[in-house]
């Protein structure tokens, strides 16, 4: 049986601020066509993983590889050209440029062969932008202003921004913040859609019935460190889980939840 490796690998992790560990000795293993899910309580180190594995805040210990090649010390925009691609929690669009316009930025410059001054774009760039807009459902909002999109909308339009650049990758920071369960539903079409054409996806999330949905794997963090890892099924089962996490009552919910799936 042959063993793949890793898309993504972390080593002993850390990232402190001050005397503080945000991220603690932290193990992972991420595999490609996977989704991988992360939660946890708030201030567990879900967002400050994610700005250490895409160089925006780099580890100060262990080590990170992605795709075979050590990128701990890594710029983001090399990462970013490696193909890792990233969805921040907070809105991240170009307000006063047009919904295809944020498309094209992340289009061109996610590109490791994106050229300094790009004056024109290529057709077949054009033409990648117009698939990416019907494939988030933003074909009839193509020439509307970022800033006039509702909250959905800026998800769709965030998630197609980091599509433009070809990720291996996506890693996705809480994309169902704010959404009632039909948006959530649509939400969730992306991604399973985005995992068909062979982006791997680590989302953080604190919405467990999406996350179980969706996810082959999930991390539960706290204080920095792993509590538990593993399939969502088991989840209920696990009484740290439960004790600094989710509650009794919500455990039990989960729980029922699960046994309802197929």
């Amino acid at each position: 049986m042959v063993k793949h490796e890793p898309l993504l690998s972390c080593r002993g992790v850390s990232k402190y601020f001050g005397a503080m560990a945000a991220v603690n000795n932290l193990n992972l293993d991420v595999q490609s066509g996977e989704i991988f899910g992360i939660s946890g309580p708030n201030g567990a180190g879900k967002t400050t993983l994610f700005e250490v594995i895409s160089g925006i805040d780099p580890a100060d210990e262990g080590s990170i590889l992605f795709d075979g090649e050590d990128i701990t010390r890594h710029l983001p925009q090399k990462i970013c050209h490696l193909g890792l691609a990233r969805v921040f929690q907070s809105n991240a669009c170009f307000d006063s440029l047009t919904v295809r316009e944020n498309i094209a930025v992340g289009a061109v410059y996610g590109s490791a062969a994106a050229p300094v001054f790009p004056l024109r774009f290529r057709p077949k760039t054009r033409e990648r932008i117009e698939e990416i807009l019907h494939e988030v459902s933003l074909s009839d909002r193509g020439d509307e202003i970022a800033s006039n999109l509702s909250v959905l909308d800026r998800k769709r339009l965030m998630f197609a921004s980091a599509l433009s650049s070809e990720p291996k990758l996506l890693l996705l920071d809480e994309p169902v913040g704010g959404l009632n369960p039909q948006e959530m539903a649509s939400m969730g079409s992306l991604v399973l859609a985005a995992t068909k054409r062979g982006i791997t996806v680590i989302l953080i999330e604190h919405v467990m019935r999406f996350m179980v949905q969706l996810a082959t794997r999930i991390l539960i963090m706290h204080h920095g460190e792993e509590i538990f890892i593993g399939s969502p099924k088991d989840l209920p089962q696990d009484k740290k889980v439960a004790e600094v996490y989710l509650g009794e009552k919500a455990t039990k919910g989960l729980a029922k939840y699960l046994e309802s799936r197929p």
